[in-house]
């Protein structure tokens, strides 16, 4: 009997401490986006995508006002011109308005590259610095509170025991 509450205890012990060293884990949170819209380095990427984007603006204008003055220069010879000469003109207008979208359509994905492009050294670089303040402080877990996703996990991770459990 004596043997029992000695084992009891003990196991009480540990388990308490276990539960207590586990408990000990230090998070902290950031606002990343915050973080990143304070950067230097995104002030100037955002106005570098202002600036192509005020040029792409500027070209798509310029081809839709080019555009309207072929369309009234057609319609006003429309009448003096045979009807197979005004065929062809339509299909000359249908294929500019194309020519238009498709411009827009490749301006679009290249901003979207464009601003990938700048913005990944600049997160990169945010990650980072979140990383090595967390280190330093001696945080196991850094949440971002814009997404609640986790940064940093210096924890133990249980994918591998879980995948052994289930055999996988």
């Amino acid at each position: 009997m004596k043997h029992l509450k000695t084992i009891l205890l003990a196991t009480a012990l540990c388990i308490g401490t276990i539960s207590f060293t586990q408990a000990q884990n230090k998070v902290a949170h950031i606002n990343t986006a915050e973080l990143i819209q304070a950067m230097p380095e995104m002030k100037a990427a955002q106005a570098e995508l202002e600036t192509l984007g005020k040029t792409y603006q500027a070209d798509i204008q310029a081809s839709i006002k080019e555009y309207q003055t072929i369309v009234k220069q057609y319609e006003a010879e429309a009448a003096t011109k045979t009807d197979e000469e005004n065929q062809k003109r339509g299909l000359e207008l249908q294929e500019k308005q194309q020519n238009i979208q498709q411009f827009q359509a490749d301006a679009q994905q290249d901003m979207q590259k464009k601003e990938l492009d700048l913005l990944k050294p600049i997160t990169e670089k945010a990650k980072a610095a979140i990383l090595k303040v967390a280190r330093v402080q001696g945080y196991d877990y850094v949440l971002d509170a814009a997404q609640s996703v986790i940064i940093m996990s210096d924890g133990k991770n249980l994918l591998d025991d879980v995948k052994k459990e289930l055999g996988i």
